[in-house]
């Protein structure tokens, strides 16, 4: 099985009993962001159009009608866009009139200034003669440049927009409750073009009470709330009655909530970075995906109905007072206290361990008889080569476990990984695939084939398995930190 990279650069390598195979992936180039110079432009061969025998040719792509070229042109980077205005002449109005993809962070380079970024875009919001499509903003705009946020959200140009983004600059948005209690309210032209969003980034602020009641976003799909302070009665409107199309939430430290109840008829996905008490999932009908995306707060959740929910994590096993409830089955860390309720949808599963512990992972499939895919992560621990000899182990008897995928995360071969790992190489009789995520000096065939080897890949249960290596060490619970990752069918492969 080809391996899985882990960033665009990454190599992919298939391990194959018993020889070891790699094969170079091409890294992509990255994108030039200095507008195009006339040395360039001479380069370029004129697109949509050539001369034969005095006749303008156009290929199908200049065929097609401006509105049309628009939309597509509006779906690229901002100055990939404005590029096409050296083009031939047929292409050279369009970008100006096409919806605009404005991402601050993708401004030209040469201006790396913050007064000269923020002056650019007042000159691109005052010569687009389009609406809006998408709007990505600095989060921090909101505190140091309210004013200037709040002129560019009632141009013109941005009329109609479908996508707004607050982003924040680090990996990982996180703030003290103090810094939340700070917060002050976005300006009021935040919601300017509430009734055409369908997606919403909104973070660094403080949601009033008088506002929210007032808020209605009939076509919002994609909500995130990061580092906002809000009501529990302001956040559940919002669920519940303001995004009757809400599919979904994703909820980052947020202040002022202790207890959530969620009664949504369209929500697909929830994923939730706070320091929330209790989490009620009591009508969901349509709730695939539930992920706790912090391994280090304690909650209790209650999932009373979500008839199709596949995908469950990360469960922390670290926290005896976290606990997640079905039914009557209660599961507290990754002990189940009380078994009633088998929960045969679940899928893929991600836990994070303090220790691998293959009868861990038994036990949790009596509740999850049907998991397919487990994401494992434990705590990290030191290699100790002269206090272990694998060989001398003697596995356990083969059971009947359906588990197809297992990937183990920041795999540095301890004990318990390796053990953990040669026990469903030898019992899983479905298995197709064993990921390991490595340091990138365990990057090498000598490390392939010793872990093939301690593995016992050669004896492996199911003869299709096969042993993959990605690298890159992923040491927070989850890599989720967009609102878009919630949307995948796996939303942990982007690297928890």
């Amino acid at each position: 099985m080809e391996m899985e990279s882990a960033g665009p650069s990454a190599s992919r390598t298939k391990l194959d009993a018993p020889d070891i195979h790699e094969e170079a992936v091409a890294t992509a180039e990255a994108t030039d962001l200095e507008p195009a110079t006339p040395e360039r432009r001479s380069q370029a061969p004129p697109a949509g159009a050539e001369e034969n025998g005095g006749e303008e040719l156009l290929d199908h792509i200049s065929r097609l009608p401006d509105h049309i070229l628009g939309e597509i042109i509006s779906f690229l980077p901002l100055t990939e866009g404005a590029r096409t205005q050296v083009l031939a002449p047929r292409w050279r109005h369009l970008w100006r009139a096409a919806p605009l993809n404005l991402d601050f962070r993708l401004l030209p380079a040469a201006n790396s200034r913050l007064q000269a970024r923020c002056a650019l875009v007042d000159a691109i919001l005052a010569a687009h003669q389009g609406s809006g499509r998408r709007l990505c903003l600095p989060a921090r705009h909101l505190e140091c440049r309210a004013d200037a946020v709040d002129a560019w959200l009632r141009s013109d140009a941005l009329g109609n927009l479908q996508d707004l983004e607050f982003y924040f600059y680090g990996a990982k948005h996180c703030a003290p409750d103090l810094v939340l209690k700070k917060l002050a309210p976005p300006p009021a032209s935040i919601f300017r073009c509430s009734s055409t969003l369908r997606a919403a980034t909104i973070s660094n602020c403080y949601l009033v009470d008088g506002t929210v009641q007032t808020l209605r976003f009939p076509h919002l799909r994609k909500l995130a709330l990061v580092n906002v302070r809000i009501s529990e009665v302001s956040l559940q409107n919002i669920i519940s009655e303001a995004c009757p199309r809400l599919e979904c939430l994703l909820l980052s430290t947020i202040s002022r909530i202790r207890f959530l109840r969620i009664n949504s008829p369209t929500l697909r996905s929830i994923g939730i970075r706070s320091s929330l008490q209790e989490l009620v999932i009591e009508d969901a009908p349509l709730l695939e995906r539930l992920l706790y995306l912090e391994v280090y707060m304690k909650m209790q959740i209650l999932v009373i109905s979500a008839p199709k929910l596949e995908t469950l994590g990360c469960i922390p096993g670290n926290y005896k007072n976290f606990k997640i409830v079905f039914g009557s089955t209660v599961i507290r860390g990754l002990r189940i206290d009380s078994l009633i309720t088998v929960v045969r949808t679940v899928k893929i599963l991600a836990i994070h361990m303090s220790c691998f512990d293959q009868d861990v992972v038994i036990n949790l499939m009596r509740c999850f008889p049907c998991l397919e895919k487990l994401y494992a992560k434990e705590k990290s621990e030191s290699w100790e080569s002269d206090s272990w000899n694998w060989r001398n182990w003697n596995p356990v008897t083969s059971l009947d476990i359906r588990l197809r995928t297992i990937v183990l995360r920041c795999y540095v071969r301890t004990i318990s990984q390796v053990n953990f790992g040669r026990f469903f190489v030898l019992n899983a009789r479905m298995l197709e695939s064993m990921r390991l995520e490595v340091e990138s000096r365990n990057y090498n065939e000598d490390f392939f084939a010793e872990q093939h080897e301690m593995l016992q890949m050669e004896k492996r249960a199911s003869r299709g398995a096969r042993l993959c290596f990605t690298t890159g060490f992923h040491h927070d619970v989850s890599g989720i930190m967009h609102v878009d990752d919630l949307d995948s069918t796996d939303p942990f492969a982007c690297g928890c």
